[in-house]
């Protein structure tokens, strides 16, 4: 379970961290029709219940789902299995890096990305050496943030993965099947380990901050 968990918590990141950035910088320096709109998405998982997200794509990639019938077809399984829980978690912690991003990116302003492009520099070299540097400790942050909703997350993996014992089953849900089958001992062991990393997750989203508010 919990080596489940981590491989989720890892692709999660790394996904929405990219994906997280692209919307960012698109929504702040982009003008386009539907801008409102695309915004209004990135925040859509804060105003779904985690539990009505886990139905909504059961019924899109179940087995006779929308999109899940050809997957099924392809032989690909996606619900019950490893891409649901990838999809239902990276769905849950889209919003973080984006939201603690976008407002960095708003204060910092254009003025030093055109000042690198008067000097020579290609959007991809203002990218990496002004942009990335500028908003360092927001896209922190929301990574940060991301890892610990990851490891966390219960309600729409719940739904997505049935809770298949030693296949589908990431450390929130092996928690709640080890109570529910009253073996306390066993779920307080892996709470408290969750805890312990909730705890040092907590510690450097502190950290995290600080740093962000003194620059």
């Amino acid at each position: 379970s919990f080596y489940l968990t981590f491989w989720i918590t890892l692709a999660a990141v790394l996904l929405n961290t990219f994906f997280g950035i692209v919307l960012a910088v698109t929504l702040v320096k982009q003008r386009f029709r539907g801008k409102l709109f695309f915004e209004g998405l990135v925040d859509l998982p804060f105003a779904v219940s985690p539990v009505v997200a886990g139905f909504m794509f059961i019924l899109l990639f179940g087995p006779n789902g929308w999109i899940g019938n050809w997957f099924e077809s392809g032989g690909i399984k996606i619900v019950y299995a490893f891409p649901g829980m990838l999809i239902a978690t990276i769905f849950v912690t889209l919003p973080f890096v984006a939201r603690e991003i976008i407002p960095v990116l708003r204060e910092f302003g254009p003025e030093q990305e055109e000042a690198a492009y008067v000097l020579g520099a290609s959007r991809w070299q203002a990218f990496w050496r002004v942009t990335i540097p500028s908003i360092k400790w927001g896209l922190a942050y929301g990574v940060t943030l991301t890892i610990a909703r990851s490891i966390g997350e219960f309600g729409a993996v719940l739904v997505v993965s049935g809770s298949i014992i030693n296949k589908t089953q990431t450390a929130t849900l092996h928690i709640h099947q080890q109570f529910t089958d009253f073996n306390y001992v066993g779920a307080f062991s892996a709470a408290i380990f969750l805890a312990a990393a909730s705890f040092l997750i907590l510690t450097a989203m502190q950290r995290l901050y600080r740093r962000k508010e003194v620059d």
